[in-house]
């Protein structure tokens, strides 16, 4: 006989009053039910996974103290961190709530709640939820960014993700990393996924099709893939649209996929919702998109039509949905984070064939709180075990908290600088502003695994070349104007490329060309425009280096190093950002 879950936490109860459970173990439970017992509402639930990359295990991620918003994004969430966001989202200090969306008091916070994520424990939770609800009228969705981030994913070309999602039973899912495989991996993934991979912005070169026979889903289109889907869920007919990342070209190679075309495509977009409603009639339309939180707030303003956007890429974490208004009404946009750490539960109440209302939750799921699915984790151990004794060497251990995500340096970063620098014996290092790649707590193990954590990509070869301090600075524009373009359709969603040996000042408000200034070397001498300096790099989205990976080089670093203590990090002084709800300290 199965019991549910409010029937479970009686049960609970009565067994610690009789003395049967530790107070510890009731506790923890009482959490669980309270973070996770939430109401239903509304005819259908959509749940939303997005940007776990490849992280099929609990691990720890910390929330950016830097998230800065520019021009009419400053003060307007994605772009609220640490405090502030707390009291946007209403969310109390020292909860386990504050700890998932924010950095703050990150080392014992993480101690006292453990770790996150974890495809087992998350299967947990969805099980749940979809049980709870009626799984038939639920749908799962994953907006991408899943096949690539983690050595098991290199080393099976992202099989064992497509295994991981099979087993997880999602239904949808769009995508960008994975189309940094080859376009044959690619298409071979995409047939052992039992689910459907939607793109409306991804299109085939006509020449290909017509005289070099490669596959193309509709020829009067061009489409490379399906481009939307239409389900029927509790009598409630939904079309959801795929929309990929549209600088896929750009900000990875192109080489693995000569044959597709990218680009937002929003005139497109609008085309084929009015299509979708005039001709399917759906109550509901589902936007699955990788653009961007920031892009995806432009596009729910300009196109009509849409109820949600459910968003990833930039990696935003975002308590409840925004609201845009547009020429017909509202759209709703969401975005559940990343590396498997939310759960985003969106309910909606439909009348008239349109919808009336919503739920909405992102869920934290913490592996401390979530029981192991047997199933998965039986899976991840399979999948694990060929590889068990590289993934876990013992490289070093750090004496200092180790992340990445932020607008600029992060100290896993500045570690894997510190290591190109010395291994390629560089001036200065360049490295790119991934938004992925998991942490370390001081006084922990650095394994293989966690270098694997931030550095797997198909086009890993490190680099040293000869650079002008002219072509430094080019290249910190360039990235800047990604970052902080005032029209979101320019911005590529990573964050600053980090610098090793190198100090700068930045003014995230200027116009292009013109946001980096002041550059000098560590001991305060002013790069020379004109003069070259030996530079180390990895991750050419051009041609291919012919240095060795780069999860060798920081390995062997790390093996000399023994241990890691960063008190210095490569982060530019910031001009013109006081009072942005999108920075919590200047960076030192």
């Amino acid at each position: 006989m199965s019991i549910n879950r409010r029937q479970f936490m009686q049960i609970m109860a009565i067994a610690s009053a009789a003395g049967l459970l530790p107070k510890s173990i009731h506790a923890r439970a009482q959490q669980s039910a309270d973070l996770y017992d939430i109401p239903n509402a509304g005819q259908i639930r959509l749940l939303h996974i997005t940007d776990s990359h490849a992280q099929l295990q609990p691990l720890y991620f910390r929330e950016p103290h830097i998230n800065l918003g520019i021009g009419t994004m400053q003060g307007k969430i994605p772009h609220i961190v640490g405090k502030a966001l707390l009291q946007q989202a209403g969310i109390a200090d020292n909860t386990p709530e504050a700890h998932a969306f924010t950095y703050l008091n990150f080392s014992a916070a993480a101690e006292q709640y453990g770790k996150i994520g974890g495809f087992a424990h998350l299967a947990t939770l969805i099980k749940r939820l979809r049980d709870g609800y009626g799984k038939e009228k639920t749908l799962l969705l994953d907006g991408g960014d899943t096949w690539q981030g983690s050595g098991t994913a290199y080393w099976t070309r992202g099989q064992d993700m497509v295994g991981a999602c099979n087993l997880l039973g999602v239904d949808i899912m769009t995508g960008h990393w994975e189309f940094t495989y080859l376009a044959d991996e690619i298409l071979k993934n995409i047939q052992r996924f039992k689910g459907e991979f939607i793109a409306q912005n991804i299109t085939v070169r006509e020449e290909a099709y017509l005289f070099e026979d490669k596959p193309v889903y509709d020829e009067k289109t061009g489409h490379a893939f399906k481009p939307y889907t239409i389900r029927e869920l509790n009598g409630v007919r939904v079309a959801i649209i795929g929309q990929a990342f549209p600088y896929t070209p750009i900000a990875n190679p192109s080489r693995f996929i000569p044959d597709w075309t990218f680009g937002i495509q929003d005139k497109a977009m609008q085309t084929l919702i009015n299509e979708i409603r005039a001709k399917e009639k759906p109550a509901v339309v589902v936007v699955l998109s990788h653009n961007g939180m920031d892009v995806d707030l432009k596009m729910a303003a300009q196109l009509t039509g849409i109820d949600v956007i459910l968003g990833g890429h930039t990696h935003d974490g975002v308590p409840k949905p925004v609201e845009v208004k547009n020429n017909q009404g509202m759209t709703l946009v969401c975005n559940a984070g990343s590396n498997g750490k939310f759960l985003g539960v969106l309910d909606f109440t439909v009348s008239d064939g349109k919808v009336k209302d919503y739920q909405y939750h992102l869920l934290p799921i913490f592996a401390n709180l979530l029981p192991a699915d047997k199933d998965m984790q039986a899976y991840i151990d399979q999948v694990r075990a060929p590889f068990l004794n590289k993934l876990t060497e013992k490289l070093a251990t750090t004496d200092t908290l180790l992340y990445r995500r932020g607008n600029f340096n992060g100290t896993f970063d500045q570690l894997i600088c510190n290591a190109l620098r010395q291994q390629h014996d560089a001036q200065i290092a360049l490295s790119p502003g991934f938004r992925w790649g998991t942490s370390i707590l001081p006084g922990q193990a650095i394994t293989m695994e966690n270098v694997l954590d931030q550095t797997c990509i198909t086009y890993p070869e490190t680099y040293r070349r000869d650079m002008t301090g002219t072509e430094i600075k080019l290249i910190l524009e360039d990235v800047c104007d990604n970052l902080f373009n005032a029209d979101p359709y320019l911005q590529q969603g990573g964050d600053m490329v980090r610098v090793g040996g190198l100090n700068y000042v930045c003014d995230p408000t200027a116009n292009m060309n013109q946001r980096i200034s002041n550059m000098t070397l560590d001991d305060g001498t002013p790069i020379d425009m004109q003069k070259r300096y030996p530079v180390a790099g990895w991750a050419t989205v051009g041609s291919q280096a012919e240095g060795s990976p780069i999860w060798e080089i920081v390995a062997d670093y790390l093996r000399e190093q023994k241990v890691i203590k960063i008190e210095t990090l490569n982060t530019p002084i910031l001009r013109n950002v006081d009072n942005n709800l999108g920075i919590a300290e200047q960076p030192s």
